[in-house]
């Protein structure tokens, strides 16, 4: 009886507590905006700081990258997300991940991997295609990849709920995909990457390409290639070391070889400055403009220059897991993250 009793003045006086911490709280940022001096619980953090401390408003999830695998069947030896788990959500475990995005502020889901086809012949990544556009009603739902195992009957079956198919594409030129890695068996990467373009064409998709800029390409002249596909984007990444992925002792690719130089990859940019969908994005721009999600639905900060995880949104709500993304909203939209990225918006000719 006693203990009950006492449990019960401490709840009552946690209670009474937090309230008085609430009202004093409201009352300093009331007096703040006079200049007033303000309690001294904080020491003697100079007023920036504490500004900062008190604005913990974590950003929206505007546009979000889900590598929901890390499984590929191509060995591009730049790569910076690598296969070092199997892990894949349960599909109803990745849905309700979605979701919850969604109610967090996404607008835009980019499903990427790995390679994302490579999960049940393309039908995980599918059936997420089409629960983001008909009942999370996003309005844009791309993917990136490789394209070696995407079949018309996806297209036929899913094609009407994705806006934005992404292939990735390095070199117009077989042998320099192959010394990259962006190659299985006898397949012709590039011949591939039209049949891709075409169906894009047919089935409503805004077609994309992405080109990884590296010391067996940089000297490459790409404008005529890339201007008869007439992708909506062609995004040039500058080569990126990320420890622990394709750099550093326990990282499955060594990608060391493949880095250019700022000027290198500027060079490539002047050389192409005439193609106008081209979308540079250096380094310095990459690294903290992403919202990554891994294959546990955790955000991954870049900013130490490895891939250091947040907990899982699965298990923790956006919310609390995206303060620790390490993610730079002003650089996102000076990079130009958002776009019109919606093919219901989209002025294209299919």
């Amino acid at each position: 009886m006693q203990l009950a009793l006492l449990a019960r003045l401490l709840s009552v006086g946690r209670a009474v507590l937090a309230a008085l911490r609430g009202r004093l709280g409201a009352l300093c940022w009331s007096l703040a905006p006079l200049s007033l001096p303000l309690p001294s619980w904080r020491g003697s953090a100079p007023r920036q700081q504490r500004d900062q401390e008190w604005d913990d408003t974590p950003p929206t999830p505007t546009s979000v990258n889900y590598h929901f695998t890390r499984r590929c069947n191509y060995k591009c030896g730049f790569c910076f997300h690598t296969a070092k788990t199997s892990f894949v959500l349960p599909l109803e475990e990745a849905k309700r991940g979605l979701a919850m995005l969604k109610e967090a502020g996404m607008e835009k889901i980019n499903f990427s991997g790995g390679e994302p086809f490579i999960q049940d012949s393309g039908e995980f990544v599918g059936q997420l295609v089409q629960f983001c556009k008909q009942e999370l009603e996003l309005p844009s739902v791309s993917i990136v990849s490789n394209g070696s195992l995407i079949r018309k009957q996806w297209f036929e079956k899913y094609g009407v709920h994705l806006d934005i198919l992404a292939i990735s594409c390095d070199s117009f030129d077989e042998d320099v995909n192959i010394l990259i890695g962006r190659r299985q068996g006898k397949k012709n990467h590039v011949e591939n990457l039209h049949k891709l373009r075409q169906w894009c064409r047919e089935y409503g998709v805004a077609f994309k390409i992405n080109s990884v800029i590296n010391r067996f390409n940089v000297e490459e002249d790409m404008n005529e290639q890339i201007k008869a596909l007439n992708p909506v984007r062609w995004k040039v990444f500058q080569c990126l070391l990320i420890e622990g992925e394709n750099s550093g002792e326990d990282a499955l690719r060594e990608a060391e070889k493949f880095v250019i130089s700022d000027e290198d990859f500027d060079r490539f940019l002047d050389r192409h400055k005439d193609v106008s969908c081209l979308v540079p994005e250096s380094n310095q721009k990459m690294r903290d403009s992403y919202l990554i999600l891994d294959e546990y639905m955790r955000f991954l900060n870049c900013r130490n220059g490895r891939k250091e995880p947040s907990k899982s949104i699965l298990d923790v709500g956006v919310e609390a897991a995206i303060k620790f993304s390490g993610f730079d909203e002003k650089m996102f939209l000076r990079r130009g993250g958002k776009y019109v990225w919606s093919k219901a918006d989209m002025k294209l000719e299919w």
